[in-house]
């Protein structure tokens, strides 16, 4: 199994050597990056590169550890037995399994995909250590012990929100998703837009990277926001010289409603532009 990336993603070279590494390792591969810098859609482009089952456990901050390996209902099953359903003599009825249970007795090799694993509770990694380690757990409810046939391919999804344990950390193959520079930019959004006109782009990533410099900025846009506006631009027709020759009043980008994304960096924009104005008439 080697990834090699795909027409749809635009893998650097060290994050192919990063995925491949941690296949060959057997380690869970952490990765971490800004928000919309492609961790998640990832873990599908790998999957569907090596042509394997991708199992998405998707994390809030209200998941436990507990719930990826298996859940039992006693609440039901109390119900059940109060109403004299049958079922209730196999409690293998109440019991629900888990994404980790999932990859572990898939019958293909599959890619188990730990999204955003930092939303979740600080113990959450460390609950999760001896499972990922040992690649197996045991059900007290039914004393049966699942263990994987075939380790999976654990990729793990974290932005940053929270620290994560040293010993989950020594555990992990670690790759950071740099944002991309111009060029890489330039290759993701051939892929999405192949017939876009070049001279669009090269005017809209002009303004794109000028809006991420900004100081100040809270958020500064991401590459799945530059594709949304892109597509705007196309859909409105907006030729390239309007943003290369942009009123020098507004420096708010036009339809910038898909790069910025609160008031507080559209009101820093109108700031930047009072100010502007203010220096040209003084």
């Amino acid at each position: 199994m080697k990834f090699e990336g795909t027409k749809q993603y635009v893998a650097t070279e060290d994050l192919r050597v990063a995925v491949n590494a941690a296949i060959t390792l057997e380690r869970p591969l952490l990765i971490k990056g800004e928000p919309g810098t492609g961790k998640t859609v990832l873990a599908a482009e790998v999957a569907g590169a090596l042509g394997v089952p991708l199992i998405e456990w998707h994390v809030k901050s209200t998941t436990k550890a507990q719930q990826g390996l298996y859940e039992y209902d006693a609440i039901s099953r109390l119900r059940d037995s109060q109403l004299g359903d049958e079922k209730v003599k196999d409690i293998g009825n109440y019991i629900k399994k888990g994404k980790m249970w999932e990859a572990f007795t898939s019958e293909k090799r599959p890619i188990l995909l730990i999204d955003e694993i930092d939303k979740a509770d600080i113990e959450f990694p460390n609950d999760l250590l001896l499972e990922l380690d040992r690649m197996e757990f045991f059900v007290y409810e039914t004393g049966e012990q699942i263990k994987a046939t075939t380790r999976p391919i654990v990729m793990i999804t974290s932005n940053n929100e929270k620290e994560l344990p040293d010993a989950f950390l020594r555990r992990c193959f670690f790759h950071y998703i740099n944002f991309p520079d111009r060029d890489t930019m330039m290759e993701i959004v051939d892929v999405h837009y192949p017939n876009i006109k070049q001279k669009l782009v090269s005017e809209a990533l002009n303004v794109f990277f000028e809006v991420r410099d900004v100081p100040g900025l809270k958020k500064k846009p991401s590459t799945s926001e530059l594709l949304d506006w892109l597509k705007l631009l196309m859909s409105e027709d907006i030729d390239e010289k309007v943003l290369r020759e942009r009123d020098p009043n507004k420096l708010i980008p036009p339809l910038h409603g898909a790069l910025l994304k609160n008031e507080q960096d559209v009101h820093l924009f109108e700031r930047l532009a009072f100010l502007a104005r203010r220096e040209r008439n003084t």
